[in-house]
């Protein structure tokens, strides 16, 4: 096929009876990057986006930062974050479960993404004041994700990538191995691909409540998904069905505690509540179960979802008083108040007695100390159980914020293997030309918890990888 600018947007749907050097299956973050590098390759690229064109983009949507590497400070991140402190964050993060050698890689391979971000069109914001850690390891986009992905799709349209909305893949036909065609349907008109690569970024499977009821139970009906309806892992199954090798915990995956009055689904960053470790978090029998202060905020957001899906009807209640109102982002639900800890019980509905017990055992516990919301401080609790190792201040201070909360999922960690060249396996044998990137393969670097940013960090990383071999291969068979 001749290399020269493909297919507008407005084309792509004349275009599916062509073959391609590469086809792209999804439409987010891990998608572009892998289409635009395939593309700058000089390989043709078609994209099946899964969603209508209003919604395009999965869980990048409700991105708002990329975590990345740099040696030097500039507009938009402050200071250097280097190779070695973003693995030890990642390694704290995961408990250590990840595949060092590829989280090296990545990290490595994020090396000043920003300059090649800023390039393909996204705009950063300048750095945050007042959050340290996360104003120097994480750079914030301007207009959140879908602003990043309008410039993106923008970008990918001018260089002549294709893109099909509304495509949804029903199977592959591979040969030992190796990928020949996608079958897909768009309004319900059945359309066959062939390319001679093929890279898979189509997202996890949280918005399917069957498949996650699977390995959840019954307690999956409590789980309120962030992100996309569009990502319920049908390519995931198909790959499996065919063989493909798979990796990472059937019940892993980013979940964080977000306000239980958010919807069902495509709630996105601001269903999360971020003010969890300046006050207490209890369960139904009003009683605190995890220590609120472990880590800073960015390392361990990410557990709280889990957390709260253990406890009965996976629900819990955050606390603070009028002290630490002001010292995390806005709730978009405003807070439930009250004037005294057994108002707040009876609003929640707990029990006014076991709710008092609970805050009073843990005022006669806090230490004094230095209080600093942005580090890991001196204000601790000594013989409580469980402790809370920073932030511990009494609440005592009305009136009292409460927040019900629900464990809210952001993508599931259970899926396909790769290798450094983001290469899919059949048993151990890698693929010659199918490859990954993005939440269907980020379990191998995620076996479990999260680090704020670090989503993107994958989908832009392993999808220049996908995009850079795929192209390579489509170019030279």
């Amino acid at each position: 096929m001749a290399k020269k600018p493909g297919y507008t947007l407005t084309q792509a749907y004349e275009a599916v009876s062509r073959d391609y050097d590469v086809l792209v299956i999804g439409g987010g973050n891990a998608a572009l990057c892998a289409a635009m590098t395939a593309r700058e390759s000089g390989a043709s690229v078609l994209m099946l986006e899964k969603s209508p064109a209003e919604f395009r983009g999965g869980n990048s949507r409700h991105a708002r930062s990329v975590r990345y590497a740099h040696a030097t400070g500039n507009d938009h991140v402050t200071g250097s974050y280097g190779e070695n402190e973003f693995l030890e964050d990642l390694l704290r993060a995961t408990g250590g479960e990840t595949n060092e050698e590829l989280a090296r890689l990545c990290i490595r391979e994020s090396m000043n993404l920003g300059d090649w971000m800023k390039a393909r069109g996204c705009v950063f914001q300048p750095a945050l004041h007042g959050a340290r850690q996360l104003a120097r390891a994480n750079a914030f986009f301007l207009g959140g994700g879908k602003a990043l992905l309008n410039s993106y799709y923008a970008a990918a349209e001018h260089m002549g990538v294709a893109v099909v909305y509304g495509a949804a893949v029903q199977d592959l036909v591979l040969e030992d191995g190796r990928f020949k065609s996608a079958v897909f349907t768009v309004k319900g008109h059945e359309h066959k691909i062939s390319a001679r690569a093929v890279v898979v970024a189509s997202g996890g499977f949280q918005a399917n409540p069957d498949l996650l009821a699977a390995y959840w139970g019954k307690a999956a009906k409590n789980f309120l998904v962030r992100g996309t309806p569009y990502d319920t892992g049908e390519v995931f199954q198909i790959l499996v069905n065919h063989g493909v090798k798979t990796i990472g915990d059937l019940r892993q995956g980013p979940c964080v505690a977000v306000d239980a009055r958010a919807p069902a689904m495509d709630g996105g960053i601001v269903s999360r509540l971020d003010c969890l470790p300046f006050g207490i978090v209890v369960n139904k029998r009003a009683r605190r179960f995890y220590d609120e202060g472990e880590d800073l905020w960015p390392l361990r957001f990410g557990l709280w979802g889990r957390l709260v899906a253990m406890e009965d009807d996976q629900a819990a209640y955050a606390l603070i008083d009028s002290k630490s109102i002001a010292l995390s982002m806005p709730s978009v639900f405003p807070p439930i108040q009250a004037d005294s800890i057994a108002e707040m019980a009876e609003k929640l509905g707990l029990d006014p007695a076991e709710l008092q017990k609970t805050v009073a055992a843990f005022n006669a516990a806090v230490q004094e100390g230095t209080f600093d919301p942005a580090a890991l401080d001196s204000c601790r609790t000594q013989g409580l159980e469980p402790a809370k190792t920073h932030w511990a201040r009494p609440l005592d201070t009305p009136p009292f914020y409460g927040y019900p909360l629900r464990p809210g999922i952001t993508f599931t960690c259970h899926g396909v293997a790769v290798n450094a060249e983001a290469r899919m396996f059949f048993g151990e044998k890698a693929s010659p030309n199918m490859f990954a990137a993005g939440e269907i393969m980020a379990g191998t670097l995620l076996g479990k918890g999260y680090l704020a940013g670090f989503g993107m960090t994958i989908g832009s990383v392993f999808g220049r990888i996908a995009g850079r071999e795929a192209g390579s291969y489509g170019n030279q068979h």
